[in-house]
């Protein structure tokens, strides 16, 4: 998977980048004007469910760092862990924030 920039600079006007990919690996889209349909639903659905691994992952580490004789393997797999719902924390943030209008008066 690409990282999040990757996809706030492809997320063409007008789509929603969904939290899942294609089986070739490619990020799938939603035109934005189905936005109350079932698949933006889904997509909503699985947004908050990956933000709230997110959360739980971010609890495990954090006991982890604290646990002062916490061993390499335990560190290893923590960082992993992290750094894969970061990933995806960064996707759901390209896909919202693609999704602010634009104000057109400046900053």
């Amino acid at each position: 998977m690409s990282h999040a920039r990757d996809y706030i600079d492809t997320v063409p006007s007008g789509l929603r980048l969904l939290p899942w990919e294609s089986e070739s690996g490619k990020p799938c889209f939603l035109a934005a004007d189905d936005s109350e349909g079932p698949l933006s639903r889904l997509a909503d659905e699985i947004e908050e469910n990956q933000l709230q691994d997110a959360a739980d992952v971010l609890a495990g580490a954090r006991a982890v760092l604290d646990d002062r004789v916490a061993g390499e393997f335990a560190l290893r797999q923590t960082l992993l862990a992290t750094t894969q719902v970061l990933r995806v924390v960064l996707r759901v943030a390209a896909s919202r924030g693609a999704r602010i209008p634009q104000r057109s008066d400046g900053p």
